[in-house]
Parts: structure tokens; sequence; C-alpha cells
């Protein structure tokens, strides 16, 4: 399997952007997946999730302002994020949830910053 995120950029604070990940395989309808961000500073953290169905969750600051959506038919993963802050800079990745985890993609650089 192989998954690769997009969508990422330069944002100022209280933009907009839209990531995807797309897979080689079909994925989301058997799998919980979710998206996850990494800074140099810290460890990989859990953003958002969506499971086999539709059901979404958000971790910490995500809540509100994030939203996590998935395209069977085009084995894509989305997550729309909305007024973004500095602190949320970041790489962020796709990858399932549950179980060891897919080769992790090379992921897409978010920066917030005026």
């Amino acid at each position: 399997v192989q998954l690769v995120e997009s969508g990422g950029g330069l944002v100022q604070p209280g933009g907009s952007l839209r990531l995807s990940c797309t897979a080689s395989e079909s994925l989301f309808e058997f799998n919980a997946m979710a998206w996850y961000r990494q800074t140099s500073a810290k460890k990989r953290e859990l953003v958002a999730t969506i499971d086999s169905g539709t059901t979404a969750e958000y971790v910490g600051s995500a809540k509100g302002r994030f939203t996590i959506s998935k395209d069977i038919a085009k084995n894509t993963l989305y997550l729309q994020m909305n007024d973004l802050k500095p602190e949320d800079t970041a790489v962020y990745y796709c990858n399932r949830l549950i179980g060891s985890p897919y080769t992790w993609g090379p992921g897409t650089q978010v920066t917030v910053s005026s």
C-alpha cells in the first residue's frame, strides 16, 4: 500500500487548506483511518480519525476547526482545515488508525504564518 499526501502549503493565520491522501488500493471502506501530524520538536500526533463508515473524531485543537472525510471511489481521504493557527504548522500524514501502520507517505507540509 502506498499513501501519498498533498494539499499543504503556506497560509496565513485564519486561513484554510484541504489536505488529500490518496491510497494505491481500496482501504477506506475496511479500515479506520486517521490524519497525524509531526513537527521536528514533537512526536507524531493524532489529529482526526474516521471509521470504516462515516463516524469522525477529533483530537484537541482540531475539534471545531477540522473535518475529516473520504471518497471511497477515489481512494482518497481528506482533511479540511479552517481557522488555521501557527501551532498547526507541521507535516501531515495519513495512515490507518488500528493495526500496524502502512508504510508512511511523504507527508505534506502545512505552514501557518503571517
